[in-house]
């Protein structure tokens, strides 16, 4: 694994099939990865707690974020003292809402998530009927880098990622359950997002087939130029470690002040917003 002199965390892409509908066996994956693979943060793809494909069977499999589930990834957090960040069903404790959720734990305990917001509503797609969109940005930290979380579909969205970016953050992490059909289109969008916002873009995606869809895998991590850092293989399991560098987001923010230049191109809308 590469070392760096400047401050750098490393993140582990966990691109790992999971087991539909079987909560204890994929969070035992999580630990065989976590004792296999040395990083300071792991993320593991869209939906990976019961797999992406349960249909109906949401509504019984999603827990709260005080329930035995995530309890059991906390206690494995703890253990190994890392971070990790994963896919779920969570249930708000309010009868009928249910998020598709990127959950984060932390080695300290604490627990943070964020509700995916656009959720995917076309052709095989029908996530409306299952989850409630959520409505707010999440930034966590994991040893000084400021990270924002986002789910699949939302990386179409430039003006949220931009928002993230405005806010400070130094990389963006997608985790998403994207069949190959749409392959193409999340492979042209990240080295995208990761320019014009002078970010990190870190992507990881289901592998392999779920009942009637096949997630193609592919996941990977883009530096803040739009080069490809490190890319994991197509359809099957696969886990990569990427090291994120200060030093390396200074400079990349030097050479293309996006977020410098963003700012004042705000200004000034305000500004003719207010004559």
């Amino acid at each position: 694994m590469k070392s760096c002199d400047d401050k750098c965390i490393r993140i582990a892409l966990c691109q790992i099939r999971c087991s539909l509908g079987n909560k204890k066996e994929n969070i035992a994956k999580m630990k065989s990865i976590l004792e296999e693979y040395s990083a300071d943060l792991y993320v593991f793809p869209e939906m990976f707690l019961t797999g992406y494909m349960i249909r109906d069977e949401v509504f019984t499999l999603s827990e709260s974020i005080r329930d035995n589930s995530f309890q059991a990834v906390s206690d494995l957090s703890k253990q190994y003292g890392v971070d990790i960040v994963f896919g779920a069903a969570v249930n708000d404790d309010i009868p009928g809402i249910i998020r598709n959720s990127a959950v984060a734990i932390h080695s300290d305990g604490l627990l943070e998530k964020y509700d995916k917001i656009h959720l995917a509503n076309f052709g095989s797609f029908d996530e409306c009927l299952y989850f409630t969109p959520g409505e707010n940005l999440k930034i966590i930290d994991v040893q000084g880098f400021k990270i924002g979380l986002i789910i699949c579909y939302d990386i179409f969205f430039p003006e949220l990622i931009k928002s993230y970016a405005l806010a400070g953050v130094d990389g963006v992490i997608c985790i998403s359950a994207s069949p190959v059909t749409s392959m193409t289109a999340f492979e042209t969008v990240m080295p995208a997002r990761a320019v014009e916002n002078a970010i990190y873009m870190v992507y990881v995606n289901q592998a392999g087939p779920q009942l009637n869809q096949v997630f193609f895998g592919g996941s990977g991590a883009v530096d803040p130029s739009g080069m490809q850092m490190v890319k994991n293989v197509y359809f099957n399991s696969d886990v990569t470690v990427v090291s994120l560098s200060k030093l390396h987001l200074a400079r990349a923010k030097k050479l293309r002040p996006t977020i410098r230049d963003s700012l004042a191109f705000k200004r000034n809308i305000d500004v003719l917003g207010q004559e």
